[in-house]
This record gives structure tokens, C-alpha cells and sequence, in this order.
């Protein structure tokens, strides 16, 4: 029993060491921010010998939104020559292959892949099939619900001026913002993540995250590397790694701003929560242990790839947090004040640490010049209780995906846009 308990406290300890870890860090980003010096990417560079590129779209059930990003990508400034814009039509049942085939009667450069077989569906194994017919030098992708500035296909190519870079990653900015209160607060979550987080990182040479869309890679690494992991929901996440572990970088260019649509609903928020759970942690699994190996990252690079890489695992920490003060209060070793003190202590700093909305959205709502957004800060502690539950389930699935080897199944993202 002596035993038990020493384990409890230790477990307990621990639990808190990494609540505090994480506040320390985002706080330490937030003063970055403020008092440091940012760091800007190459897209202000002006080169007339730019790369060929291919835009690669994933689409599954696109109907709502297909027409907007093709237009958006057919007004686009980039030498025509060097573009060509792949749609992939995942086992779509709705109308999007037959927009998809229209756009291609009027636009070569339009070059729909319809993906109607056994293939597996899902976003990892469409990029697959698509990378083998791109010709581009560097890929380009975006969800199927982004809306593109015209200049942005330059700004993105441009950092591969640089031949360290491996992967570059644009801002993402709701467009539907005045939707909803959720999509309110996922306006400011998208802020702190991108304007405080992802560019403190950039600015002191961590490890910034290759989103997955408003982004770019270079086509033969990814094919160096055999292509993505259809097992693994988060193929970003993984590309991101994968690119620093092998000696290449991530440029992220908070300036090269690309409108998306956020979930309108809390059911579907809760589906894509899970996923990006799931998937996040699929790569924490297979790539802690190689990252504490590898030779291309300094110390600080790996302290903060595996914080960047326990996000999501956090929520799991806490749980068993909460079940072993409750063990030890029956136990007889924890007074009731102490016990919910702890509880309460948990919730309010993981707060301010693991999700940081009141450090670093004060701050990104401050540097964006939004200060009105702030006054829905206080709503963030309870959307923190409702994400660590969906945080939670997605953990334990990728644990049992790990354990099992079984097929992840994709799930799409709902649109809402009329």
C-alpha cells in the first residue's frame, strides 16, 4: 500500500510539472511576441525564375465550396505555364465531379483526378495518387473550403529559394467568422495558434508545423520518403517531423493569410477535435523516440518538438491526474479542500497553458489590432473542458490504432457554406 501511494503522488507531481511546463512555454512564446524580434519569410523576395508548381485540392462531397477555390485559383497572378491545379474527387457522391469536369473543358490547366475505385479513401491516400501524375517542382495544397489570394501561389513558391527548406506554411483566417459564438471563438484559437505560436516558433528557430493546407513541400522529398502514411490521419504533422528529422526546415509566413471555412456546428468541431487527436498522437508514437535520436536538432529544437508533440496527449495526462487525487482522498491521503484545489488547479492552468487562449489570443487579438474579440476570453475555459473530451477519445483511439495496426477511417469535415 506504502507503495501505491508513493506512486500516486509521484504521479500527481508529474501531472503538475507538465501543466506548469506548458504554461511556462506559451508564455515564454507570448513575450516573444511582444518584445521579440519577428522573423519574416522569403515571400517578400522578388525572383522571376520561379518554380512549376502543382496545386493539389482534396475533395470529398465538395459541392458547396468546389467552385470558390477553383475560381479563386484561376484568378491567381502565377505564370500559367508553370501551374497546373489537380482536384482530387475522393468518392465523392454529390455533384463535384461533375463541377470538377466543367472547370477542365475550360481550363487545361485544370486537371481533375477522380478517385471512384477501391482505392482508400482519405486525405493521405488522394495526395499518393495525385503526386504521381503532379509535374510540379512543388506541390501546393489546400482544403477543399479556401479561398486563395491571387498573389499567394508566389509567396509560398518563393521560400523554396532557399534549398534547406523543406515544407513552408501559410496563416489560416476563418472567412465566416460572424456565423456563430463557435465560430467567433475559433477565429480567436486560429489567431493565437498561427499569429502568437506558430510564429514565435519561427522566430526563435524551433519547430514550426506544416498545417496540411495554405501550405507547400518539396515534391521529391515526399517521394524520397515514400509518400504519405495512409495509417496516419495527421500526414502534416508527420511531414513536418519526417522533414526536420531528415535535416530540412519549415518556413511559416504569417503574412501569406488564406480564408477558410470553420465548423458552424459543435458536433462536427467535436468530429474534427477527434481526428486531429487521433492523428497527432498516431505521430507522437512513432516519432519521439527519433526525434531525442536525432543529429540534425539541437536540444531546444527537441524540447520543443516533443511539447509540440504532447498537445494532444495532455488532456489524457489530466484525466489520470483527476483519478489519482481521487484515489488518494479515498485513500485518506488528500484533504477534500486539497483534492478539488488540485482539480481546479488543473483545468484553470492547462487553461492558460496547453490550449494558452488568454496569453496568446489576448495577444494575437492585440497585434491583429481586434482588441473587441478579446471579450470572449472568459468563454475559453469552458471550451477547454468541452475539447479535452474529444481531445481524450481521439488519444485513445490512436493508442488502440498503435497496439492493433487497423485502417484509420477519414472522416470529412461538414461544410455550411450556402
Amino acid at each position: 500500500m506504502t507503495v501505491l501511494i508513493f506512486l500516486l503522488k509521484a504521479y500527481l507531481s508529474f501531472t503538475i510539472l507538465i501543466v506548469i511546463l506548458y504554461v511556462v512555454r506559451h508564455y515564454y512564446f507570448t513575450l516573444n511576441r511582444v518584445f521579440g524580434r519577428q522573423r519574416i519569410a522569403y515571400n517578400d523576395i522578388w525572383d522571376s525564375d520561379l518554380p512549376s508548381v502543382s496545386v493539389l485540392i482534396p475533395m470529398h462531397n465538395e459541392e458547396k465550396v468546389a467552385k470558390y477555390v477553383l475560381e479563386a485559383l484561376i484568378a491567381s497572378t502565377y505564370p500559367r505555364e508553370k501551374m497546373e491545379v489537380i482536384p482530387i474527387n475522393d468518392h465523392s457522391r454529390d455533384k463535384t465531379q461533375e463541377i470538377l469536369d466543367e472547370y477542365a473543358k475550360n481550363y487545361s490547366f485544370i486537371k481533375p483526378l477522380h478517385r471512384l475505385g477501391n482505392e482508400p479513401r482519405g486525405k493521405p491516400a488522394g495526395l499518393n495518387d495525385a503526386l504521381k501524375i503532379a509535374n510540379g517542382e512543388i506541390i501546393i495544397i489546400y482544403d477543399a473550403d479556401y479561398i486563395p489570394p491571387k498573389g499567394q501561389l508566389r509567396e509560398l513558391a518563393i521560400n523554396f529559394i532557399d534549398p534547406e527548406v523543406g515544407a513552408v506554411m501559410g496563416r489560416v483566417v476563418p472567412v465566416n467568422t460572424q456565423a456563430n459564438l463557435l465560430t467567433r471563438l475559433l477565429d480567436l484559437e486560429r489567431a493565437g495558434g498561427y499569429q502568437i505560436d506558430q510564429q514565435a516558433r519561427f522566430n526563435m528557430q524551433l519547430i514550426p508545423q506544416y498545417g496540411g493546407t495554405v501550405g507547400a513541400f518539396r515534391k521529391n522529398l515526399v517521394e524520397k520518403f515514400g509518400g504519405f502514411n495512409p495509417k496516419i490521419l495527421a500526414e502534416d504533422t508527420e511531414l513536418t517531423f519526417r522533414l526536420y528529422l531528415n535535416g530540412y526546415k519549415v518556413i511559416y509566413a504569417n503574412e501569406v493569410k488564406c480564408y477558410e471555412e470553420v465548423p458552424e456546428s459543435w458536433k462536427v468541431r467535436a468530429r474534427q477535435i477527434r481526428r486531429w487527436s487521433r492523428g497527432h498522437n498516431q505521430v507522437l508514437f512513432k516519432y519521439f523516440i527519433p526525434l531525442w535520436r536525432s543529429r540534425h536538432l539541437c536540444w531546444a529544437q527537441k524540447l520543443d518538438g516533443s511539447l509540440l508533440l504532447f498537445v494532444y496527449a495532455v488532456p489524457t495526462v489530466l484525466f489520470l491526474g483527476i483519478l489519482t487525487s481521487f484515489s488518494l482522498f479515498f485513500l485518506g491521503e488528500m484533504q477534500i479542500i486539497a483534492n478539488l484545489g488540485f482539480i481546479l488547479f488543473m483545468f484553470t492552468f492547462n487553461t492558460f497553458g496547453n490550449f494558452a487562449p488568454f496569453f496568446e489570443i489576448g495577444t494575437a487579438c492585440l497585434l491583429d489590432g481586434t482588441k473587441e474579440r478579446i471579450r470572449l476570453l472568459p468563454l475559453f475555459y469552458f471550451v477547454f473542458l468541452y475539447n479535452m473530451w474529444y481531445v481524450f477519445l481521439g488519444s485513445y483511439e490512436a493508442l488502440i490504432d498503435s497496439l492493433s495496426g487497423r485502417q484509420a477511417l477519414w472522416q470529412k469535415t461538414e461544410r455550411f457554406r450556402k
